[in-house]
């Protein structure tokens, strides 16, 4: 038998998450290196192991680099405004109890401009899933400082470096009153997916923080070089440490080497939901 008339198996043809991507939709217009496209893989592995239907699933995004990720996902979603992704979230998550309602967005969507709408949805404790990906910058709109830029971090808007202390999301999450909290990175692509699938299983309000590589913007500004070197710094430096109590200590800094990153899961505990 030739090599052209050898049967392919089945299983070297079909991927697992096929049917969760809109692959028309594909090429995608992420940068090289970027780590949007790992998130959106994991958040699909979550969504296949969930057990549920694609139809229970819906996927609300905002606006950024971030915020095309809604657009790739084959399931309900939304790309709602500037900021506005967990009010049309929260909506659709109250009228609709039954579904599993994630918001995939970016730090400066979520905690920015939308940075009221994240403490009180945390605060009210509805049935919702974040995952922030935290990339340091607004990488979109020409490599802006934003509310989760390191100290010293240089950006288009500081060039001498940021000056402002930054959001410590994990610290933030938890203070708000969510259920669950963890931080990630795009090389621990395994525990980023068991961490979304405890999210979806989870009653309340779920946050994931994923550091992610921008090498166009933050990491062309501050020297770090391609994606590929960002994912080096976290193979290098983050500590897992699941239950970490003092998450106050928990701030990023990609400047100093000799600073730990760490992450884990660091808050699972129950609490009465909003739709209760």
């Amino acid at each position: 038998m030739s090599a052209t008339e050898q049967i392919i198996h089945p299983a070297a043809t079909v991927h697992p998450i096929d049917n969760l991507l809109r692959a028309d939709r594909f090429p995608h217009i992420l940068c090289p290196g970027c780590g949007i496209g790992t998130v959106i893989h994991g958040y699909a592995h979550a969504i296949a192991a969930s057990g549920l239907s694609e139809d229970r699933h819906v996927c609300v995004s905002g606006i950024g680099c971030s915020g095309r990720a809604a657009g790739y996902v084959n399931v309900d979603s939304y790309h709602s405004t500037h900021g506005r992704a967990l009010p049309f979230a929260l909506g659709i998550a109250v009228h609709k109890p039954e579904l599993n309602v994630t918001v995939i967005s970016g730090d400066g969507d979520l905690t920015a401009i939308g940075g009221n709408h994240l403490i009180h949805a945390a605060r009210r404790n509805v049935n919702l899933n974040v995952i922030c990906i935290n990339n340091f910058n607004y990488g979109m709109t020409g490599g802006q400082v934003g509310p989760t830029t390191p100290v010293g971090a240089k950006g288009s808007t500081a060039p001498r470096g940021a000056v402002e202390q930054p959001f410590n999301l994990p610290y933030l999450a938890k203070a708000t009153g969510a259920a669950f909290v963890a931080r990630w990175t795009v090389l621990h692509v395994r525990e980023f997916q068991d961490a979304v699938l405890r999210a979806m299983n989870k009653n309340g309000f779920s946050f994931i923080e994923v550091l992610a590589p921008c090498p166009t913007s933050f990491g062309r500004a501050n020297n770090i070089g391609d994606g590929l070197h960002e994912v080096e710094i976290y193979r290098e430096r983050c500590v897992i440490e699941n239950g970490a109590q003092n998450l106050e200590e928990l701030d990023i800094d990609l400047i100093d080497a000799s600073k730990p990153i760490t992450v884990g899961n660091f808050v699972d505990i129950d609490r009465k939901p909003f739709i209760e």
